[in-house]
């Protein structure tokens, strides 16, 4: 007997807790094998000062044991990730049938309702009749689009978006995420054991957030057009709400003004980056960007990259260095890498002003951008069809609706060059 829509969906559910509670006692398991190798550790070193076990017959045990430890560990990591993966993953990292098979079903539900809203066509009766799929809306009655498109979605951003190939991004699930605390954490050397002693930190907790910001984009698609099923409509959607997205993720991401405006908090917003001064206004020399460099610390610089928009480039590739007289630009070696300054790879990045656009405009960006900046996405992007608002000309409205911020999280990772007022 076929087996209703509500009976599908709860198999399908079922089938998902099934997965995760296996891949949670997976971990339970494994973790508790980690405690065990721990103990037995702290037993053979007392064993070691007591005299029982040879110093020889110790560091064999403990490398043994170490090595056994890494790959418990290890093991919990790939359990971890897969059950953040669920429900496209399964204990087996394959998506079981059932799972599969109702993927399958929402999202031709999806596209049907993106198309003709829901309604199917009655061959018999030569009309179109309402269709009984139940796809899955959020609190506001807007439908979630596929995990799959989603992903499409997600996969296409970076080609758009510059900061995202460089920055952290973070899946959440929540509306907020504490921050960071302002202080870092210290270590010392040598065993607790043997007498060494843990270097101690005064970390101050920062009552400070990132919030989830809401970011919409609309796009008004002609009833025929949409209708046709000649046309890929998943394509259109991943095509068009992936470059809408970047480019305004890209622009907040720089000069976004925060939770206060309902946007990420950009890296040029206030003065949470240090701002290093030009020689002088209107142009840029070698040592302006050179004292850009040295002004972040060693442990960032070594993965720093410099950001500029592409008129700034074009005026860095004319600098020439001060002894022979040669380019201090050099051009990549290697297709699809970046060229460099000072050792440093060179990115273009729109958004940033460029030179002699106002009185002490910020031109450039350098540092670690991984360690500096983080972009926090919440999954499940919505869509919903605005048919009455456009209906007079012959127009569907497409609204989808993303969650999303970003923030600085190390400030002395980054630095910004300003241009001489």
């Amino acid at each position: 007997m076929e087996l209703t829509d509500e009976e599908k969906k709860a198999l399908v559910d079922e089938t998902i807790e099934k997965a995760k509670t296996a891949l949670a006692l997976e971990a339970k398991a494994d973790i508790e094998k980690i405690n065990k190798l721990i103990t037995d550790q702290r037993t053979q070193f007392d064993g070691f000062l007591k005299g029982k076990t040879t110093e020889a017959d110790f560091k064999e045990y403990e490398e043994k044991s170490l090595k056994a430890e890494a790959e418990v560990k290890k093991r919990v990591d790939e359990i971890e990730t897969k059950m953040s993966r669920l429900p496209l993953e399964t204990p087996g990292g394959k998506q079981s049938a059932e799972v599969k098979a109702g993927q399958v079903e929402y999202k031709a539900a999806f596209f049907n309702y993106m198309r003709n809203g829901g309604l199917i066509l009655d061959d018999a009766a030569g009309k179109y009749i309402a269709e009984r799929k139940a796809l899955v809306s959020d609190d506001t009655g807007r439908i979630l689009i596929p995990v799959e498109v989603e992903n499409e979605i997600y996969r296409e951003l970076p080609a758009v978006n510059v900061i995202r190939s460089l920055a952290t991004v973070r899946p959440i699930s929540r509306e907020k995420l504490r921050r960071r605390s302002l202080t870092e954490v210290q270590m010392g050397w040598g065993k607790l054991e043997l007498g060494g002693e843990p270097v101690e930190t005064d970390v101050v907790p920062s009552e400070d957030f990132q919030w989830i910001e809401d970011l919409e984009g609309m796009a008004k698609v002609g009833k025929d057009e949409l209708a046709d099923t000649d046309v890929s409509l998943e394509s259109i959607i991943v095509d068009s709400f992936s470059r809408a997205k970047g480019n305004a993720e890209e622009a907040a991401y720089i000069s976004g003004t925060g939770h206060a405006n309902q946007q990420p908090e950009g890296m040029l917003n206030g003065t949470t980056l240090t701002r290093v001064k030009t020689v002088a206004a209107d142009v840029i020399a070698t040592n302006d960007v050179l004292d850009l460099i040295y002004a972040v610390p060693a442990q960032y610089r070594r993965n720093g990259k410099l950001l500029f928009p592409s008129t700034t480039i074009l005026a860095l590739r004319k600098l020439k260095d001060g002894v022979g007289g040669g380019y201090m630009w050099q051009p990549s070696n290697q297709a699809g890498q970046p060229a460099s300054f000072g050792g440093y790879p060179v990115i273009a990045q729109e958004t940033i002003g460029p030179l002699g656009a106002s009185s002490e405009c910020d031109v450039g960006i350098f540092g670690d951008f991984k360690a500096g900046y983080r972009i926090l996405d919440r999954k499940g992007m919505t869509i919903q069809r605005l048919l009455e608002l456009y209906a007079t000309a012959g127009l569907i409205g497409i609204l989808v609706s993303s969650r999303v911020t970003g923030g600085v999280v190390r400030p002395d990772a980054l630095r910004v060059l300003q241009e001489l007022a």
